[in-house]
């Protein structure tokens, strides 16, 4: 090879890699939370639910969501699981709602439930879990929240 080869192939290499670079920006992840729950009727055995997520979008390019998969877990058991495409966009510094679908776990439901009748605590742990993809190169983002449901408190 000659000395001219090899400085084109270092020229395109220091390209493509700085290119490579510049696609993964620096993203902020967005902020999921549970906005609401409410029961569907059933198809067969297992119950569906609809969930509400509120969305906020912190970074100033849009959230262009081409899907979602998520897991809702209460005190440790996997309760909720689904998946959903045909998403809205979340523009840049704003924030949206996103209605999912989701199906019970009948084996983690009955776990969950076998515990809360022989707990003492009056609070349940949730963990959401939630894979937000957006297409193309972008790499998805993982979103985690936790929290607890105190039960004992009252409303007025």
């Amino acid at each position: 090879m000659t000395r001219s080869n090899w400085t084109s192939i270092v020229v395109v290499t220091v390209f493509m890699l700085t290119g490579c670079a510049s696609l993964q920006s620096d993203v902020d992840p967005p902020t999921v939370t549970v906005s609401s729950v409410r029961a569907l009727p059933s198809e067969g055995m297992a119950p569906r639910f609809e969930i509400g997520l509120h969305i906020v979008n912190p970074n100033r390019t849009p959230l262009e969501l081409h899907g979602i998969a998520y897991t809702l877990m209460l005190d440790g058991h996997k309760i909720l699981t689904g998946v959903a495409s045909d998403l809205p966009t979340i523009d840049g510094y704003s924030e949206g709602d996103v209605t999912l679908t989701a199906t019970t776990s009948l084996l983690g439901s009955i776990g969950f439930v076998k515990d809360l009748a022989t707990r003492s605590s009056g609070a349940i742990a949730y963990q959401l879990d939630a894979k937000l993809d957006l297409g193309g190169l972008r790499p998805a983002l993982h979103v985690k929240e936790k929290g607890k449901i105190d039960l004992t408190r009252r409303t007025p």
